[in-house]
């Protein structure tokens, strides 16, 4: 049995076995990339260390830290508050919105990840205060991520493109933009009405001046934080006082709020790293207002960083091994082209939903060169259902995205949320890739 064989058939017993028996998958990613690194692939420790994610273990924790700051704080019960105001207190749009912020985001230049890092947590703690799906808010998040994510002046669709024109390939830049907003649309659109946003368009408008109380204030108010109201305990006036008290700009707020404005744009007008400048900004906030710091520390969510690094590391022990670029040659050798054409979109899918979706686009279209310039398969179609099935999948938690939006849910069952996450991820990569393939792919077949 070759060493790529037994390096897939190893990631699947640690899913069988993460699944079966409620081991953190991340630990069991671990002990198999030490195992199949130095025994099957015969690395050394250090090449085995140089996969960790160590960016993405920073953005994790950088990030839940701060909006951790932002909920104790009750600013993200300030920024709720005028989101409501904003959609005139209908529920119902905010997914909306929230997938129209990350959209655009992307669309005008920032790293998907850095969209989501900002907008996932505000987007999770609202769910969790008016009882929406987090699946739905999540997924909403994550696919307006990407349906901005291939415009002409995007990272995602500059890399691309880029790599195209090495390749001497034909290219069409607003084919391949239009092809991901049009599908994370129509997706979002069905998870839309499937995961609850119908019943939410026939909730009631809320009051935005007497939104639900946040987490760090709810035994305060004798409420829960959840819901559209506050308590009734101590008569109106005391409830109408309790309210504006809870939407006020205090001074810790408004410095979170700046913080907040700086690192969007340290990670959108300076490129800066989003996980090492939002630490920097909860570690300013952490000295002024240490007592906020103590309380937020322990909501970072180490399972679910363990977790995730743990599997990228496993999967950088698998592209150093080659095992990637083995299923890679293997589908190209496939004779006919339309055939490896859907082949090639299932391996972006299901390695993009572990690994990096820019990294796996970069390997896969040189891959298919060979066929494309023989003229059989529409390059620009090909191009674009690759990149598509490459990023419809971001929403997997072992994904950046994911993860992203795994960290930020509050008020949630983590493991069942990860596995709804997972079944979802699951379900994009087995339905998206022949879905594009034959929207984009066959109609140009030769």
């Amino acid at each position: 049995m070759s060493a790529e064989l037994i390096s897939i058939l190893v990631l699947v017993v640690v899913f069988v076995i993460a699944t079966t028996r409620s081991i953190n998958m991340g630990a069991l990613a671990f002990a198999a990339a030490f195992g199949v690194g130095t025994l099957v692939a015969d690395m050394k420790t250090d090449d085995i260390f140089k996969g960790f994610p160590g960016s993405l273990f920073v953005v994790l924790v950088g990030v839940t830290f701060l909006f951790a700051i932002a909920r104790a704080n009750g600013t993200t019960d300030w920024l709720v508050h005028q989101a409501i105001r904003l959609v005139g207190g209908r529920i119902a749009l905010m997914p909306w919105v929230m997938f129209a912020i990350t959209g655009v985001l992307t669309a005008i230049g920032a790293v998907s990840p850095a969209a989501v890092a900002i907008v996932a947590p505000i987007a999770m703690g609202f769910a969790a205060r008016y009882r929406i799906s987090p699946l739905l808010m999540g997924v909403m998040v994550v696919h307006g991520a990407q349906a901005g994510g291939f415009s002409p002046i995007s990272i995602y669709g500059t890399i691309v493109n880029g790599i195209v024109a090495k390749e001497g390939l034909p290219g069409n830049e607003i084919v391949l933009f239009l092809a991901s907003l049009v599908v994370n649309l129509l997706i979002a659109a069905v998870v839309f009405a499937v995961f609850g946003g119908m019943k939410l368009a026939r909730q009631p408008v809320q009051a935005p001046a007497l939104v639900g109380g946040g987490d760090a204030e709810a035994g305060r108010a004798g409420g829960t934080g959840g819901g559209a109201g506050v308590t009734t305990a101590g008569g109106p006036g005391r409830d109408v006082a309790e309210a504006e008290e809870r939407i006020a700009l205090t001074a810790p707020r408004a410095a979170t709020l700046a913080g907040l404005v700086a690192l969007v744009v340290a990670a959108l007008g300076f490129d800066l790293d989003v996980g090492l400048a939002a630490i920097s900004v909860a570690v300013l906030l952490s000295v002024v207002w240490p007592e906020t710091s103590k309380q937020a520390i322990t909501q970072i969510t180490w399972p679910t960083v363990l977790l995730i690094c743990g599997i990228l590391t496993y999967v950088a022990v698998l592209q150093t091994m080659g095992t990637i670029k083995w299923a890679g040659d293997s589908v190209a050798g496939v004779g006919a082209p339309l055939l490896a054409a859907l082949l090639i979109c299932y391996i972006g899918a299901i390695v993009s939903a572990f690994a990096s979706s820019v990294g796996i686009m970069g390997a896969l279209i040189p891959l298919a060169v060979p066929f494309l310039l023989q003229g059989e398969v529409s390059a620009v179609g090909l191009i674009a259902a690759l990149a598509v099935s490459a990023t419809v999948v971001d929403v997997s938690p072992f994904s950046t995205n994911g993860a992203l939006v795994l960290a930020g849910a509050q008020d949630v069952d983590r493991d069942k949320f990860f596995k709804q996450l997972m079944v979802y991820g699951g379900i994009m990569v087995a339905a998206a890739p022949p879905l594009v393939w034959l929207a984009l792919v066959v109609p140009g077949i030769r």
